[in-house]
């Protein structure tokens, strides 16, 4: 169990995936680039790329992203996030998406 203060701890902001691409030579990584309605987008590396044969349905998608980890580099490119989503043991997958109003950059509150 954490306390309410350690998970005050984690920073979850909406993004706005701007673009996607698969990570070559990877079968599981996407490489995303996200709007937080900062001045730079930020890169955002993921293994959901089994999820999303067409990457392009992931344009334009506002997701909840958790945005104060590390920065980490994953196969010699640095990730500054990490989307959220959800799996089952039975392979059902979901991002946790918003409707389209919610501005990029949003605090999840």
């Amino acid at each position: 169990m954490i306390t309410i203060d350690d998970f005050k701890k984690v920073e979850i902001k909406i993004g706005e995936i701007l673009s996607a691409e698969k990570v070559e030579n990877a079968d599981k990584l996407l490489k995303l680039s996200v709007g937080f309605g900062e001045e730079t987008p930020r890169q955002i590396v993921s293994g959901i790329a089994m999820y999303f044969p067409d990457v392009s349905v992931l344009v334009g998608k506002k997701c909840a992203f958790a945005t104060n980890l590390e920065p980490r580099v994953i196969r010699g490119l640095e990730s500054n996030g990490m989307i959220l989503a959800v799996s089952t043991e039975d392979g059902k997958f979901s991002l946790l998406e918003t409707n389209t109003d919610i501005p990029a950059g949003e605090a999840i509150k």
